[in-house]
C-alpha cells in the first residue's frame, strides 16, 4: 500500500516545530534576561500586575487628552533630547541585550530620537483639525480624539525603534500608553520607559507591563484597554486578531512579518548585487521582519551570482557587538532560536534543498549561526515560512513572469525588491507583486520613517505604521456648529389652521 501524500500541514510541521521552540524564554519567578554574545545574565525584574498597571494608565489619559498639542509636542521633543544625552549607554544596552552590532544600536538610538519630529509632522499632516464650508453660516469641523488606553506588543529585533514608533505617535494624539515587551529584551523596555518619565511624561501615563505571553494575552484582553498596537510574528498577530474577533470597539493595528522575495533580472553587475543580497537577507542576522527569504533567479544567472555569493558572504564577520573590527552580524536573539533555524535548515535539504553554504554554529552553547544558502528549485513543494535568521533559499526560474509568480508564491506580503532588469520589468513587477514595500535596485530591508510601512496577507491588517502611525492614535470627529439656534422644517408639515370665524367683528 502506497504511503498518503503529505498535506500542507505536516510538509510545514518540520519548520512549525523547529520555530515555535524558539517561543520559550528563560522564565523564573522573575523575568531574566541574558546576552546573546556571552550568556551572561543582563537583567532581571518581577512580573507585573495587569489590572492595576491598565488602571493606573486609564486614571491617566483623559488628563493627559485635555492638554494642549503643543504641551504634548514639547515634551516628546524633551523625550527626545534625554535620549540624545544618554546615547551611547542606550546603544550599548540594545547591542548587549540583542546580541547586535554595536554600530548598528547606534543606528536604533538615532531612529527612536527621530521619530519624534517625524511622528510630530505626521500628527498635523493626517490627522490635525480641518475647518469645512457649511451652509446657512455654520461651521464645519473634522479634528480628532484618542482612542484611550492603548497596549504596546513590542518585538526583540528591534527593542526600542519599533515599540517607540507606536508609543510616540499615541502620546502626540492623547493616548495612554502600557508598553509590554518582548520578553526577551525587557532591559531596555525598562529604559525607554524611564525616559520618557525623565522627560515629563507622567508615571501613570506610561506603563511598562514585564511578563511573557500570558501577560501579553491577558493585557490585549483587558476591558479598560482601546487598542492594540502590535509588532511581531504572524502567528501572534493572528491569534490577537481571533480573540478579538468579537470586540470591534478595539481598535487594533497588525505589524507582522513577509517571506520576502528578491528578484535577479538581467545586469551585467553582478557583483554589486550580490551585495544587495547579502544586505537583504543577513542584515541583523537576518532578523528583521523585511529580510530577503527566497533569492528568485533567472537561471541562466543564478550560476554566476551564486559564486559572487559564495565569494561575498564567508567574508562576513560574525562576532560579539563590540568586537573590532566591527562585525557585519552578531547572533541571533537565543539558542533556541538558533536550534529552531538549524533544524529548518537541515529540513530543507531533507526535503530536496541544495546546499551552496551551510549554516555553522561556531560556538555550542552560544546562538552564532554562519549565514547559510540553499537552493530549493528542485523541492516540489516549498513551505511558505518565515524563516526569521540569516537563511537564504534560492529558486531559479526561465522568464520574468514566472518570477513574479514565485514572488507571489506566499501569504505573506511585506517587502519585495527587483534587482536588475529595465524600466519596463519594474512597471511590471511593482504592478503585479502584492507587497506593501517594493524597491528596484535597493534592498528589500531600511524602509524610510517618513513613509508609511505595512505589509499586505498575513504581514498586516491594512493598518501601516511608521508615517501612517498617525491614522490608528485618532479617530476623526465630524462636527457642524453655529453659536445661533436655526431650523426650520421645510417639507411634510401641515400649515396652521387660522380660525376666520372672527374677523371683521
Amino acid at each position: 500500500m502506497k504511503a498518503a501524500l503529505p498535506t500542507a500541514e505536516t510538509r510545514a510541521a518540520p519548520f512549525k516545530i523547529a520555530l515555535e521552540s524558539g517561543i520559550a524564554a528563560r522564565m523564573t519567578e522573575k523575568l531574566q534576561s541574558f546576552e546573546p554574545a556571552t550568556g551572561n545574565l543582563l537583567w532581571e525584574g518581577e512580573h507585573n500586575d495587569i489590572d492595576a498597571e491598565v488602571e493606573r494608565a486609564a486614571s491617566a489619559w483623559m488628563h493627559w487628552a485635555a492638554r494642549s498639542v503643543s504641551f504634548r509636542v514639547e515634551t516628546m521633543r524633551r523625550f527626545a533630547n534625554v535620549v540624545r544625552a544618554q546615547e551611547e549607554a542606550f546603544a550599548d544596552l540594545i547591542a548587549r541585550e540583542t546580541g547586535k552590532p554595536l554600530w548598528e544600536a547606534r543606528t536604533e538610538v538615532g531612529s527612536v530620537i527621530n521619530k519624534v519630529d517625524i511622528s510630530v509632522a505626521a500628527y498635523s499632516e493626517r490627522t490635525g483639525q480641518r475647518r469645512l464650508e457649511g451652509a446657512m453660516g455654520a461651521r464645519q469641523n473634522l479634528r480628532h480624539k484618542p482612542h484611550g488606553v492603548m497596549a504596546v506588543l513590542g518585538p526583540y529585533n528591534f527593542p526600542a525603534h519599533l515599540p517607540n514608533g507606536h508609543i510616540v505617535p499615541a502620546l502626540i494624539a492623547g493616548n495612554a500608553v502600557v508598553f509590554k515587551p518582548s520578553e526577551k529584551t525587557p532591559a531596555t523596555a525598562a529604559m525607554l520607559v524611564d525616559f520618557y518619565h525623565q522627560a515629563g511624561v507622567p508615571a501613570d501615563l506610561v506603563r511598562l507591563v514585564i511578563g511573557g505571553p500570558d501577560q501579553g494575552k491577558e493585557l490585549v484582553a483587558h476591558p479598560l484597554v482601546n487598542g492594540i498596537l502590535f509588532t511581531g510574528s504572524a502567528r501572534t498577530g493572528i491569534a490577537i486578531n481571533r480573540a478579538l474577533a468579537g470586540n470591534p470597539e478595539k481598535i487594533v493595528a497588525l505589524e507582522m512579518g513577509g517571506n520576502n522575495p528578491i528578484l535577479l533580472w538581467d545586469t551585467p553587475d553582478l557583483a554589486t548585487a550580490a551585495t544587495l543580497i547579502v544586505q537583504s537577507a543577513f542584515l541583523s542576522a537576518g532578523q528583521r521582519c523585511t529580510a530577503a527569504r527566497r533569492l528568485i533567479v533567472k537561471d541562466s544567472l543564478a550560476p554566476a551570482i551564486i559564486e559572487e555569493l559564495k565569494k561575498l558572504t564567508p567574508r562576513l564577520i560574525l562576532d560579539h557587538p563590540h568586537a573590532d573590527p566591527a562585525p557585519f552580524m552578531g547572533p541571533v536573539i537565543d539558542n533556541h532560536a538558533a536550534d529552531g533555524l538549524t533544524e529548518s535548515f537541515v529540513t530543507l535539504m531533507s526535503m530536496g534543498g541544495r546546499p551552496i553554504l551551510h549554516m555553522k554554529r561556531p560556538h555550542d552553547h552560544l546562538p552564532f549561526l554562519s549565514p547559510a544558502i540553499v537552493d530549493i528549485t528542485a523541492m516540489s513543494e516549498r513551505p511558505d515560512i518565515e524563516l526569521f535568521g540569516p537563511l537564504l533559499q534560492i529558486v531559479q526560474v526561465d522568464d520574468f513572469d514566472s518570477g513574479i509568480r514565485e514572488c507571489n508564491a506566499t501569504r505573506y506580503g511585506l517587502s519585495a525588491s527587483l534587482i536588475g532588469g529595465t524600466p519596463e520589468h519594474y512597471d511590471q513587477f511593482w504592478a503585479s507583486v502584492r507587497a506593501g514595500v517594493i524597491n528596484w535596485n535597493r534592498p528589500t530591508n531600511g524602509a524610510p520613517s517618513n513613509a508609511p510601512f505595512g505589509g499586505v496577507g498575513v504581514s498586516g491588517n491594512h493598518r501601516p505604521s511608521a508615517y501612517y502611525a498617525a491614522d490608528y492614535c485618532a479617530y476623526p470627529v465630524a462636527s457642524s456648529e453655529t453659536e445661533h439656534l436655526r431650523a426650520s422644517l421645510g417639507v411634510g408639515v401641515m400649515p396652521i389652521e387660522v380660525d376666520t370665524s372672527t374677523m371683521g367683528d
